[in-house]
């Protein structure tokens, strides 16, 4: 596929050069000396290629700092739904939050996400590719390509839910999807079908889960068994396929412990929670500084747009919170945060977050949370209950038990259970990068009335019907120049 976007082939070695984390950051060659043939002809230079991989998940885009990888994208597809409000207009993303950015083939907000998936699926592809004709174990060979194919199979997952008409279980989705990348070659193709992208997207995790089996991952950054699982689980919970989102979600969070009250206080910063399956670890040799996670979305970092806009919750969704429920301090009614002592130069805004701290007003480090147990279990209750089974309430109980010690089992059934189950995802998942994508797999509607989102920040936004062409974000403009079998969405 001929494209800005994506013919870059020595990227993943840029990436991985700039990926290795360890005193020798500094001492690598420069890159355009790196031979290509070399870097992918034994399984350990392909590890290496794969933790560049790894490093390009928060390393900032183009030339706006915001846009820090997966952490960016996160908060654009939060910052788009209904439950993260921006107190004042001074804020990134802020044609996202009005919708106004979604709309134009020219905006860098279409552009961020197509560029930055493809991309790493691109590197991914450089694997995949190669690691079968590489020098190395069977077993080495199946931790790298296993990991790789988990990489595109969600990158192809995020980009299908962007750009692509939401996918109808019972239905043939004949839908325009995205284009399905499979090479690192340059030849143009044009968008395949929703159905055929998640066909290839369950190929993969297929295969995956078949790899990846008996691996020990070093550390959360890195992708095993649990999270081909847990990705399992959310694609099929996004087709519809109740059965298999259930049961994948039960083996991702077999054997993980949720995290006790204490600890869910304490800041979502670090990538080593036992609650963590997938997430970025930030050290300080590979700091974004003011492009990291947490110079947007924490609340004690002593940035321009945290002081003047820190992230807000709906107010309606924090009056649905318990007082004995934990997740009730994550947020302060006031503004005021008692317990984070800001200063003076930090604007008080009622229903602000300290769900992410960052290391200090200091520095903007903050881990990066992609997948949790939590997910798993809210999976699981949402698609039983859709399905009627009688342990839907219970698997609900077994996690609010977690988070409210006073919560008691359910009474609800069929869809209000399942409401109750969708309203705990808002809470729990908050900021994490899921609200757009609930709200277009169950074909609801963003309504932001009755809360304290201001309709002139949001430029009048408030409400958007599930009929709304806008819920399929415009391919760049950049992209369709570039390879004309791509047809643009409805303008």
């Amino acid at each position: 596929m001929k494209s800005n976007y994506i013919k870059q082939v020595l990227f993943i070695i840029i990436s991985a050069f700039l990926g290795s984390c360890s005193a020798d950051f500094s001492e690598k060659r420069p890159t355009e000396f790196v031979d290509y043939d070399g870097a992918t002809k034994t399984t350990e230079n392909l590890m290496t290629l794969l933790n560049g991989i790894h490093r390009s998940l928060y390393i900032t885009y183009e030339t706006n700092q915001n846009e820090s990888g997966l952490g960016g994208l996160m908060q654009q597809t939060d910052i788009v739904g209904e439950d993260v409000v921006f107190p004042v207009t001074n804020g990134w993303f802020l044609l996202v939050y009005n919708w106004s950015g979604l709309s134009s083939e020219n905006s860098q907000d279409i552009r961020f996400p197509y560029r930055t998936y493809y991309r790493i699926i691109r590197n991914a592809n450089t694997i995949i590719n190669a690691t079968d004709v590489a020098i190395g174990s069977v077993a080495d060979k199946n931790i790298v390509k296993g990991q790789a194919l988990l990489y595109r199979a969600f990158c192809h997952f995020q980009l299908v839910q962007l750009y692509g008409k939401r996918y109808v279980n019972g239905e043939t989705n004949s839908q325009p999807g995205v284009p399905i990348i499979l090479t690192v070659g340059n030849e143009n193709l044009p968008r395949a079908t929703v159905e055929e992208v998640y066909a290839q997207i369950n190929k993969d995790l297929e295969e995956a889960d078949i790899l990846l089996v008996g691996y020990s991952k070093p550390n959360n950054s890195h992708l095993n068994l649990k999270v081909a699982q847990g990705l399992k689980a959310r694609v099929a919970l996004t087709q519809g396929d109740w059965a298999v989102a259930a049961d994948y979600a039960n083996k991702a969070r077999s054997g993980m412990t949720l995290m006790s009250v204490t600890e869910y206080g304490e800041g979502f910063n670090d990538y080593n929670n036992k609650e963590w399956m997938w997430g970025s670890h930030i050290n300080e040799v590979q700091t974004q500084y003011f492009g990291n996670f947490g110079a947007y979305m924490s609340r004690n970092f002593s940035s321009t747009v945290i002081r003047s806009c820190p992230k807000a919750i709906n107010s309606k969704l924090y009056n649905l919170i318990p007082s004995t429920d934990v997740r009730s301090t994550l947020f302060s009614k006031d503004g005021k945060h008692p317990g984070l002592d800001l200063g003076s130069a930090f604007a008080k805004f009622p229903y602000t977050s300290q769900k992410f701290l960052s290391v200090s007003t200091g520095d903007s480090r903050c881990d990066v949370p992609y997948m949790r147990a939590a997910e798993m279990y809210l999976i699981e209750a949402e698609a039983k209950a859709r399905l009627g089974h009688a342990d839907a309430a219970k698997i609900l109980f077994d996690f609010e038990k977690a988070r409210d010690p006073d919560y008691v089992l359910s009474i609800n059934t069929g869809q209000a259970l399942v409401d109750e189950i969708l309203m705990q995802r808002r809470i729990e998942l908050w900021g994490e990068g899921f609200r757009f994508f609930d709200l277009k797999r169950t074909n609801a509607s963003l309504d932001r009335t009755g809360a304290n989102h201001d309709s002139g920040i949001t430029n009048g936004i408030m409400i958007v019907p599930p009929t709304d062409k806008r819920w399929q974000w415009l391919i760049p403009k950049a992209e369709i120049n570039a390879n004309p079998l791509v047809k643009q969405n409805e303008l």
